[in-house]
């Protein structure tokens, strides 16, 4: 039999997984992804649960360690940059490596090696589909067909949008945003320390990442105009979006402020929980943040992880059936997508409390952390002012 042909859209971190077991299971795999290359920078992720076990399968474990960022405590803080509590953030009973989304995404693609072929600066503009395959048509590309398509391009994915309506009939929207900016290192007191401020609606968090610190904005606020309105390629709105809400806070936030606002091109998104009631139609399936996004919890790719390599199996598992395979898929890893789904109410209380009184009742219950664990909390006097 000829080896089936995949496409996969998307080279972040769920469609180079992918690509890796499709190889391994025999198939033929290309992956195009927008971008001109492999994105570099980027906030930091968290391998764990079955994602950890999977990279470990892949040998790619030992380099990751390599690649992981020093941290292993969240600092909190309160709206004066005064330390309250510190908590740990990794356990030896859950065993997880944290590294740039950048460089998971960078090991992951090493890993495929040419086992699959990869076309950047691309992306498909129309496919259709009949009994035997799906017809593609890309923006630079000759057209080609494929016995498959899958969708592992992000939240705001093409094909799903191509194949399934638009993003917006999917989307549980929250009132919360989230921005991000590289950072000087000089902000950076302790590089095991992930420290993070909060005032009633608003959070701030200073990461030191593995080279480049990342301050993370987490605000409350209501829609601009309602998500179907929002541009969300509107910078000046954004900006001025995140002036707004921080302008009232003391301790770093001004410079950290101004740093968003100098930079060109910072991160901006409103914050949404992204469901759909089938992640696959006919020959296309969906993986990854393209299939379910979950806010807050910085759970997307392990879930991308672990799906990728649930939907190569299902794949190998059902020769010639491919929707058997994608029944299979659904139904072993929509439940780990729908669990994290149901925890992102209390990320959000317990990140971004919305009253003075919410964040007096967190506060309490991570200094019962912080004594229970029995970590120290740092010299008050060691934070900047």
């Amino acid at each position: 039999m000829t080896p089936p042909t995949v496409l996969v859209l998307g080279a972040g971190v769920a469609g180079p997984a992918l690509a890796y077991w499709l190889a391994r299971h025999g198939m033929r795999p290309t992956v195009v992804e927008q971008a001109a290359e492999l994105r570099s920078g980027g906030t930091a992720v968290v391998v764990k649960d079955r994602a950890h076990a999977v990279v470990e399968e892949m040998g790619v474990l030992p380099r990751l360690r390599e690649l992981a960022t020093t941290v292993d405590a969240m600092a909190l803080l309160d709206a004066n940059g005064r330390r309250i509590a510190r908590i740990p953030t990794s356990s030896d009973r859950s065993p997880s490596v944290e590294v740039t989304r950048a460089d998971l995404s960078a090991v992951l693609r090493h890993a495929v090696g040419d086992d699959a072929e990869f076309l950047f600066d691309e992306t498909v503009t129309a496919l259709e589909q009949d009994g035997e395959g799906v017809d593609v048509t890309f923006r630079r590309a000759a057209p080609r067909r494929f016995d498959l398509v899958v969708g592992a391009d992000g939240v705001h994915s093409a094909i799903r949008g191509l194949v399934f309506g638009p993003e917006r009939d999917f989307v549980t929207d929250l009132p919360l945003y989230a921005a991000s900016v590289p950072v000087s290192p000089d902000l950076v007191d302790d590089p095991r320390e992930m420290l993070l401020l909060n005032a009633p609606g608003r959070m701030l968090a200073i990461h030191p990442s593995r080279t480049t610190p990342v301050a993370l904005f987490t605000f409350r606020g209501p829609r601009v105009d309602g998500y179907d309105g929002y541009d969300r390629h509107d910078t000046a709105l954004q900006k001025r979006m995140l002036a707004a809400a921080y302008a009232p806070l003391g301790w770093r936030v001004p410079e950290l402020v101004a740093t968003y606002q100098e930079h060109p091109a910072p991160f901006f998104q409103p914050l949404g929980n992204l469901r759909l009631p089938t992640w696959s139609r006919g020959r296309v399936a969906l993986v990854g943040d393209a299939a379910s996004a979950v806010a807050l919890l910085s759970d997307g790719s392990s879930l991308a992880i672990a799906g990728a390599h649930g939907l190569a199996a299902a794949l190998a598992a059902h020769p010639g059936d491919h929707a058997g395979a994608f029944r299979a898929y659904e139904a072993d890893h929509r439940p780990r997508a729908d669990a994290k789904h149901r925890l992102t109410g209390v990320a959000a209380a317990l990140l971004v409390p919305r009253t003075r009184a919410g964040l007096a009742v967190r506060n309490t219950l991570a200094r019962t952390v912080t004594r229970a664990t029995r970590t120290p909390l740092h010299d008050p006097s060691a934070t900047r002012t």
